[in-house]
């Protein structure tokens, strides 16, 4: 089996050749370099540069000479094997023999979440290393792995969103034939995989469109990285929707992955009639019809209109949205913690909390605190659990930390427990981040590598002691903050897998195990039945009863987060879980829970 997407950017091999084609509407001259030769490249119409070198083949190095000296690598490189800066390699696609040629992928509702970062996720940090490792997590429980942004970046380490070149996958981790094996050997052993990918802005190294694309960019929308991406301007903005559209298509096409999660998708700002999200969401389901392919969302605007369902159920663009209102209410139960955004949930965190289990958002259009009281979300009731991705850790709410302390490291062992099965168990898809499973002892840092740009690296570490300045805890001393720069940063975020085998990580790992497989055989069955809706009471302020409603029965989470029992009246319901000293859950002490279940009549 052989894959390749065909797109109008970069370089295709063709015939006994290889065109290149490149979209530079506002360079005077462009001239082609391939193995040290200038090759012209004619000016075509509405600033694209196409030509055909016969000759040319898999392996060969090129780049693009722009108006006399500078060289630039292609924007659309399929693989840059000395860095950003450096010339991009011709990739054959049609090279690499997939045996997973009857692999559809899996319904969402059987989706359980592992998030990854390949460079610290195993000793190795490579493609290889973390396909050594599927069959552990095969044996979790774990039905997807969701990869951060492998966009090349500068120098060899990064979290990934500093990415410059989005259809290269970073040299750092291995070749591109090494990341189609990892997820050809995943759809082996049945497992899904997800890539996060940016579409908001580009890395601060690397990226070359200035140069020639002016136009990429527009002044007129401004994003948190500066001018934003011009996906709505009236001459460049097909070129600019489709230059991201075809490396959606490219990487669920040409590497078969199962899904796509879009980074910070509020800072995509786009006033065209018809909005880029919904244009990518319906160009996927249109090209992709008979593959189960899961579209998901990080969106701060809570907006709900993106995550519409069809009569049938299934979605219209796209799948789900990350729910941060979720992870923000346990976290704030978890560890009283009430800075920053946890200010707008530690008000009433156990009515909130209870809203986001039946509901999806927390916020649907009320005063948002950490706004300035501006109006945040969109009414989301009507939309099904399976709408909204939950976690209760993720690279983001690890990594942003000034100590990139894990959930584990802050939150009381006995009330996390009870806070992993209502993660676990309940209806909506759950994400782990990695390690989460056992409890790692290693934190996850924030890292970068701009050598040799010294003053990239200075304002970067300048930058992130500034940032934790106002906290408490740092205002006398920020030099404990680990400099993001060095390589040490990024080695003490290495996984250890050792670990796992060492009580207290043992047990954590064994109960998140058991956990899945109650997931797979009491929940997922259940959401497969057809979603009915939803309620959550408070019976006491302290106590969250929630009960979700399939065509094939109900599920119920109880969970007393205050500091007195509670009675739990079961009636006729089946017991699932619960981590209450009676084994019934018919009395809930303080900081336990159950969920019961009960078929339909």
């Amino acid at each position: 089996m052989r894959r390749t997407h065909n797109m109008p950017f970069g370089a295709e091999i063709a015939g006994d050749g290889v065109r290149f084609a490149l979209w530079a509407p506002t360079a005077e001259d462009v001239t082609l370099v391939v193995d040290g030769a200038d090759h012209a490249i004619p000016d075509a119409d509405e600033g694209w540069r196409r030509t055909t070198v016969p000759g040319v083949a898999a392996g060969a190095r090129y780049g693009f000479r722009i108006d006399g000296d500078l060289v630039v690598p292609d924007p659309a490189s399929r693989f840059q094997p000395d860095d950003v800066s450096g010339l991009s390699e011709v990739v054959d696609p049609s090279a690499f023999a997939w045996t997973d040629a009857a692999w559809t992928g899996r319904p969402f509702e059987e989706a359980v979440i592992y998030e990854t970062h390949v460079g610290t996720a195993t000793p190795e940090g490579t493609y290889a290393g973390l396909q050594a490792r599927l069959p552990d997590l095969k044996a979790l429980g774990v039905t997807a792995i969701e990869l951060l942004p492998l966009a090349d970046f500068k120098g060899t380490r990064n979290w990934g969103y500093d990415g410059v070149l989005p259809y290269a996958p970073d040299a750092a981790y291995g070749r591109p034939d090494d990341l189609k094996r990892l997820i050809d050997a995943a759809h082996g052993l049945g497992l899904m995989v997800y890539l996060d990918a940016v579409y908001n802005h580009f890395g601060p190294a690397g990226n070359y469109l200035h140069a020639y694309a002016k136009s990429f960019f527009t002044e007129r929308h401004q994003t948190p990285w500066g001018a934003g991406i011009n996906f709505d301007g009236k001459e460049s903005g097909h070129t600019v929707r489709q230059f991201f559209i075809q490396n959606t298509l490219y990487w669920l096409g040409e590497y078969h992955f199962d899904g796509i999660r879009f980074d910070a998708v509020h800072a995509i700002l786009d006033d065209s009639p018809k909005h880029f999200l919904a244009e990518l969401g319906e160009t996927v389901r249109a090209t992709f019809p008979d593959r189960q392919i899961h579209l998901m969302l990080e969106n701060e605007a809570n907006q709900a209109r993106w995550l519409e369902r069809d009569a049938a159920g299934k979605p219209v663009q796209h799948d789900a949205q990350w729910a941060d209102d979720l992870h923000h209410c346990w976290h704030v139960l978890l560890t009283g913690e009430d800075s920053g955004y946890y200010e707008s949930f530690s008000d009433k965190p156990v009515e909130r909390l209870a809203r986001c289990l039946s509901e999806g958002f927390a916020y649907q259009g009320e005063p948002f605190k950490t706004l300035g009281d501006h109006p945040r979300g969109e009414p989301s009731a009507h939309l099904p659990p399976t709408a909204f991705v939950t976690f209760l850790q993720n690279h983001d709410q690890v990594g942003n930390r000034a100590l990139g302390e894990r959930l584990s490291h802050l939150a009381d062992p006995a009330r996390l427990d009870l806070a992993r099965a209502g993660l676990l168990l309940a209806p909506q898809i759950p994400m782990l981040w990695m390690g989460e499973e056992w409890s790692a002892s290693t934190p996850f840092l924030f890292f970068v590598d701009f050598a040799p740009d010294e003053d990239l690296n200075k304002a970067v570490r300048e930058g992130r002691r500034k940032e934790f300045k106002s906290f408490a805890a740092f205002a006398d001393d920020t030099s404990v903050i680990p400099d993001p720069t060095e390589a040490e940063t990024f080695e003490a975020s290495k996984l250890d897998w050792a670990e796992r085998e060492r009580s207290p990580h043992r047990e954590v790992l064994a109960e998140t195990t058991r956990l899945l497989a109650l997931r797979r055989d009491v929940v997922v069955p259940l959401a497969k039945s057809g979603y009915r809706g939803a309620k959550a009471n408070l019976p006491r302020a302290d106590v969250v009863d929630c009960t979700w409603s399939y065509d094939g029965g109900t599920l119920r989470f109880v969970a007393n987060v205050g500091n007195g029992p509670y009675s739990v009246e079961a009636g006729d319901d089946t017991l699932v879980w619960t981590n209450a000293p009676d084994g019934t859950g018919a009395i809930l002490p303080a900081w336990t829970g159950v969920f019961l279940t009960k078929a339909a009549r």
